[in-house]
């Protein structure tokens, strides 16, 4: 995983932001240079992860082979966390918005497209094989039947792109790796253009109009482009990174304001599919509670207040948070089903959740640390083959590059 750093505060205007004559943009070796690690970040990436995890193993009660679908009876403290806890998923798109722009400053789009393919693919379709494989060789007592996925929606599923084709992911919780690629997308062409503080604002302003416009639109593509559920946690943390690198503004808290009562709003519908998998009525109150402090998390970090937070084990801790994120699910609703029978529930959960972190440190270890650097070189020998075929031919030299 790629270091978390903390960018040198800057002013617009200022002349170390100019790469190539584009106002704002930091040169590639100046924004990596000097920045002490975001550790705070690492501890909340984990924290989401788990409040994910936790829902589906104690808030969901959909699935009757899954702890009797009784987990209010057997647990009834973790089932009320568990419940809620879903809310991980809204402080895993504010974190998103922050470190894609943390990541991308001053660097070309061929850089950013890299940092998101090596971060993304390797781990997940280790996830998608795996799982696939679970599911193939072993019953799904935990929900009354044997769903074999087929060999074209495990070759769809590798794709990262298959809920526009209409084809089941192979684990629920890969839905939101479909939000965090569209997300990518409009950031990217953003990034076309190049990154600076004017533009990036101006982008956040289009954003939460088109988001806002989105549901009374009647335009299906609009929707899903701009995703109007979700738009406003990746614009908070945009926002709070141009705090974190520009200092706070009233703009920017404007900007951050608007999408929270947005975001509010769009909960109260969102809510719903939750209290179904609970069985049971979910509070607004609580629930926002929980978005309420995943938006003050993130801000102390925009604002410094968690630098002194230099807990070296929390990168260590940060690097098992998307391969426990990918795998948790269904191999581990396999795992708690066998032990279940065996052990009280609470032992059982923290028996297997210990195991799915071992789980996710040997997929860190064995799959992302070794692909993701073999990954990164060719993508970068593909994007400079490119640069240069576009670079028009020296002085006496016929011909250009490859058309």
């Amino acid at each position: 995983m790629s270091p978390t750093t903390v960018a040198p505060r800057e002013q617009p205007g200022d002349p170390r932001c100019t790469r190539a004559g584009v106002p704002g943009v930091v040169p590639p070796e100046s924004a990596s240079a000097g920045r002490p690690r975001l550790y705070a970040l690492d501890g909340m990436r984990l924290m989401a992860a788990l409040g994910v995890l936790c829902w589906h193993w104690l808030g969901s009660r959909s699935l009757p082979g899954v702890w009797h679908g009784d987990t209010a009876g057997l647990m009834p403290l973790g089932h009320l966390i568990g419940a809620y806890s879903w809310t991980g998923v809204q402080l895993f798109f504010l974190i998103s918005g922050f470190v894609i722009c943390l990541s991308c400053w001053g660097r070309p789009l061929g850089d950013f497209v890299t940092s998101r393919v090596v971060r993304l693919f390797p781990a997940y379709w280790f996830a998608v094989l795996a799982t696939s494989a679970v599911l193939w060789i072993l019953p799904a007592v935990w929900c009354g039947h044997t769903p074999r996925p087929t060999p074209s929606r495990i070759l769809t599923n590798l794709t990262m792109a298959n809920t526009p084709l209409g084809v089941d992911d192979i684990d629920p919780v890969y839905w939101s790796l479909w939000a965090e690629l569209r997300f990518y997308v409009l950031f990217g062409v953003l990034l076309c253009w190049g990154l600076t503080y004017r533009r990036v604002v101006a982008f956040l302003g289009v954003w939460a109009f088109l988001g806002t416009i989105a549901p009374s639109a009647d335009l299906p593509l609009l929707g899903l482009l701009v995703q109007p559920d979700y738009c406003w946690y990746f614009i908070a943390g945009v926002a709070f990174f141009l705090m974190h690198r520009f200092g706070p503004n009233l703009l920017l808290w404007s900007l951050v304001g608007y999408g929270y009562l947005m975001a509010q709003d769009r909960m109260r519908g969102i809510i719903g599919g939750y209290e179904y998998d609970t069985h049971h009525h979910l509070s607004w109150y609580l629930t926002m509670a929980y978005v309420t402090a995943s938006y003050v998390l993130v801000a102390a970090v925009a604002l410094g207040r968690l630098d002194r937070v230099r807990w070296k084990w929390l990168t260590a801790a940060g690097a098992l948070t998307y391969p426990l994120y990918l795998l948790h699910q269904e191999i581990g609703f396999e795992i708690i089903t066998r032990l279940r029978p065996h052990l009280a529930p609470y032992p059982t959960f923290f028996l297997v959740l210990a195991v799915m972190l071992v789980l996710a440190h040997l997929v860190h270890r064995f799959v992302e640390r070794p692909l993701a650097p073999r990954m990164r070189r060719m993508l970068d020998a593909s994007f400079r083959e490119i640069r240069r075929s576009a670079q028009p031919p020296a002085p006496g030299r016929p011909g250009g590059g490859r058309p």
